[in-house]
């Protein structure tokens, strides 16, 4: 008994529809009570009545007779009639909504890499949301930012991405990759705590405003994290010290020459070093994703696990087009 009660207390906690048609039940009840006492009848004769005033029938056989009366019935309406309505209004959308979803889940399509969700209030998301759009890759965003922001093939989800209801309307889980980028950092760990939970495999990168937050992204299980501040400094610092820096690094990831993918290391590269699967491959290999710590293996030699992924610039389709053509 105990259990059953709980149980009901929480879906009442829960729905806010539930609970209005309890308190308009509760109006209904003590509203036939009043009744009853001021017209002298039955409670159920009272309830009869209190019923068809609640539901708007009023089939007119049983009336106040009296001013004290006529006030009960007036208190009726004004309480039942409108909590009983508005109850009804989000069952009915509840079970709308859910019928949507449903269909919508049916229609969604397979995981792939070229599906990314994207959670946050952060300036640079629209940007990239565009530019992934042109590479033609599908991007669904959930942001409290305005509609307008982003392109018209962007599907924009308009919530807050730290409401773990929000990060679930998205299906971070069926994304090939998610990005969070958010104002603060306190959103940010909020939001990839939550993204976390209900897509454990799915890559995410996470922006942050600090190096700290990025260690902590880090602890939580997130793949890859990057620090604004840090990003910035040491681009600068570069850029300074090597004048060309800058536009190398813009060519690398801004052009449609060249393509930088990360590509899992081959059954034959395993136990092989760095230097080797460079001089035998095709491309460009910058670096190594081992151990998940990016290194160049420049200063150090290393030797290739199956776990590990190789950070590979290669030409582009401009690039290859004209490769084939020659």
């Amino acid at each position: 008994m105990v259990t059953i009660l709980s149980v009901l207390l929480s879906h009442v906690r829960r729905s806010q529809a539930l609970r209005l048609a309890l308190i308009g039940s509760a109006c209904v009840f003590v509203g036939a009570a009043l009744f009853g006492v001021t017209q002298r009848i039955g409670y159920w004769t009272a309830l009869y009545w209190a019923i068809t005033t609640a539901t708007t029938v009023g089939y007119g056989d049983v009336t106040p007779k009296n001013a004290s009366g006529r006030a009960v019935a007036i208190g009726v309406m004004l309480t039942t009639i409108p909590l009983f309505a508005s109850a009804f209004a989000m069952f009915a959308s509840t079970v709308v909504t859910a019928n949507l979803r449903r269909l919508m889940g049916a229609m969604h399509p397979e995981p792939t890499e070229r599906h990314v969700v994207m959670f946050g209030d952060s300036a640079a998301l629209p940007p990239v949301a565009a530019e992934l759009v042109a590479a033609g890759r599908k991007v669904v965003v959930v942001t409290p930012a305005e509609r307008s922001a982003f392109p018209e093939s962007v599907d924009v989800v308009s919530a807050d991405p730290t409401h773990e209801e929000a990060v679930r309307r998205a299906h971070p889980e069926r994304a090939g990759q998610v990005l969070v980028a958010c104002k603060n950092d306190a959103d940010v760990l909020v939001t990839a705590v939550f993204v976390r939970r209900i897509a454990p495999a799915t890559p995410v990168l996470a922006v942050a405003g600090s190096a700290s937050v990025s260690r902590a992204l880090q602890d939580l299980g997130v793949e890859a994290t990057l620090s604004a501040d840090d990003l910035l400094v040491h681009t600068l610092t570069k850029v300074m010290e090597v004048p060309h820096a800058g536009e190398l690094l813009l060519r690398l990831v801004d052009s449609e020459d060249y393509q930088l993918k990360e590509l899992p290391v081959e059954a034959g590269q395993v136990g092989r070093s760095l230097s080797e699967v460079r001089a035998g491959r095709e491309g460009l290999v910058l670096g190594v994703v081992h151990g998940n710590q990016v290194t160049v293996g420049v200063a150090e030699e290393v030797t290739l696990e199956s776990e590990d992924c190789l950070l590979v610039l290669e030409a582009g389709s401009k690039e290859a087009g004209k490769a084939k053509a020659g």
